[in-house]
């Protein structure tokens, strides 16, 4: 999906669910990790999670949207648009929208790395400096497994 069809999806949901017209900008952004979307209070632009729709369904990416929306419209106006506000979540149970995104799968990157005299393997989020560390089992020189 491009960023064309998401902000002619996010126009016809804003029309269909709201009878408001959506007249900013939607876009993807790759930057979002552990949010579904977002939408920006000072340009009123809507951002997506691109891992939402690669992840899930159409349905969750329409959730997401419709959540976005509700603080859209809520906001311009004048309404309480955050999630701890009573017309925000009003708003959300009439369109059917959810509160929350379903969790989004993150890939975690592990270095690993071996010793040379025991094959003791370790497992680390982190790259380390294998002429500082010696292996916990047998001291010797440990170094990064390709």
């Amino acid at each position: 999906m491009t960023d064309q069809e998401l902000q002619y999806l996010v126009c016809k949901i804003s029309q269909q669910f709201f009878a408001k017209p959506f007249l900013h900008t939607a876009t993807f952004n790759k930057r979002l990790r552990t949010t579904g979307g977002r939408y920006l209070l000072q340009t009123h632009n809507i951002e997506i999670n691109p891992q939402v729709f690669q992840q899930y369904d159409q349905n969750e990416l329409i959730g997401v949207i419709k959540h976005e929306l509700c603080h859209y419209h809520l906001h311009l106006e004048g309404k309480g648009y955050q999630h701890r506000d009573r017309d925000f979540k009003q708003l959300l149970q009439e369109v059917a929208a959810p509160r929350y995104c379903q969790t989004l799968k993150t890939k975690d990157k592990y270095y690993e790395y071996i010793c040379k005299d025991c094959a003791q393997l370790y497992y680390r989020k982190q790259n380390i400096n294998v002429n500082k560390y010696r292996c916990s089992k047998c001291s010797g020189e440990i170094y990064k497994k390709m």
